[in-house]
């Protein structure tokens, strides 16, 4: 495995581009200071203006959605449109495994904005949570899918046709190159980039008793475009620092706790219980966890040396979740009606053992979380 030269995501991450031995973060990253960030706010607030317009020709309460999880960034994103004048209704769609910290935290950013949770069933969620981790190793497919769906259903339904969404994944975290430039999130982008890893909707009906009408809620509605409806990274318009955000959401009264010993921060993914599992998943499949993306991102700012993130992610990256933000690895596996017993083949089917230099037990999977 290949590690970028200056920070330290591995060129197994999918649809990442590597220029001489650099993966595209890096290079977006080195080029952020040439971005007129003068003429990204004015285009924002451009925006911003023609999402007031449009509410006022309607009568609408509301400019703008912003897909929340509670966390740091949603909860940026509804104070920074918030500092420029725009009236925010943040729409949550209901995570798998909701966690006390997470409960908190969506209560407190109803103290600075309307919001809306959207809880489709919870026993078809169980069931598409295990389906997604018996066909493609993520737990986290229905939840992923509904983040780039359930705004936009909210959004064709409330007549709001201004979604905004926080970084450019690609930009932040690397990807094609061609895609990092996006401001505009497009149906072309979800289908490519929306968490599918390609398992549609459709693919699910049939399966444990789900229908079509199951599946409605994981699927973008029809007629997007021509109701003008716009989803956009507020990132491209707004220098983008997930620990300023954390800064801003925490003196607006996000608490924040680390979740698992995987996890080099302690304000990101503190909602859903599920998360440790999915990142434990990402580990096995591609080399690399939540913690060797987290201290990427910090060498790039400067935050930490390559040399010592390195250490902490020989150590810690990977670590298997016995608990997540305060939940057990049995308590996830439960609601969805499996065991420890159940996951282990997964765990060996999902695993590129390549990557493991033929270690062909348990012990690279079971790593203790000490």
């Amino acid at each position: 495995m290949n590690r970028c030269l200056q920070c330290l995501m591995p060129d197994t991450r999918p649809d990442t581009a590597f220029l001489n031995g650099v993966c595209s973060a890096c290079l977006a990253y080195a080029g952020r200071p040439k971005i007129d960030w003068q003429a990204r706010e004015e285009d924002l607030r451009a925006l911003l203006a023609r999402a007031r317009a449009v509410a006022t020709q309607f009568g609408n309460t509301y400019d703008v959605i912003v897909p929340s999880s509670g966390g740091k960034d949603s909860t940026a994103q509804v104070l920074m449109l918030k500092e420029r004048g725009a009236r925010v209704l943040a729409v949550t769609a209901t995570t798998c495994h909701l966690t006390p910290i997470g409960r908190a935290n969506l209560d407190n950013i109803a103290r600075h904005a309307s919001t809306v949770e959207v809880t489709p069933d919870r026993s078809v969620r169980a069931k598409l949570n295990r389906l997604g981790l018996e066909l493609v190793g993520d737990i986290s497919w229905p939840e992923h899918v509904a983040i780039f769906t359930t705004p936009f259903r909210v959004a064709a339904k409330a007549g709001i046709p201004f979604i905004f969404y926080g970084e450019n994944p690609q930009n932040q975290y690397g990807g094609p190159l061609e895609a990092q430039d996006a401001q505009q999130m497009t149906r072309r982008w979800i289908s490519e980039f929306g968490g599918f890893l390609g398992l549609r909707a459709a693919d699910m009906v049939g399966q444990s008793g789900i229908t079509e009408a199951d599946m409605a809620a994981y699927t973008l509605p029809a007629g997007l475009e021509e109701a003008g409806i716009e989803a956009h990274f507020l990132g491209q318009y707004l220098p983008w620092d997930s620990h300023e955000n954390a800064a801003k959401a925490r003196a607006a009264g996000m608490r924040q706790e680390r979740p698992s010993a995987a996890n080099h921060w302690d304000h990101e993914n503190l909602d859903n219980a599920s998360t440790g599992l999915h990142d434990a998943m990402m580990w096995r499949k591609y080399g690399y966890g939540r913690g060797c993306a987290q201290v990427s991102v910090d060498i790039r700012a400067g935050r930490i040396d390559r040399k010592t993130a390195l250490q902490w992610v020989e150590h810690f990256d990977g670590l298997f979740p016995t608990e997540y933000a305060g939940i057990t690895i049995d308590a996830v596996l439960e609601r969805i009606g499996m065991t420890m017993n159940d996951l282990l083949p997964i765990l060996h089917r999902f695993t590129n053992w390549d990557l493991f230099q033929g270690e062909h037990d348990w012990r690279p999977i079971l790593k203790e979380s000490t």
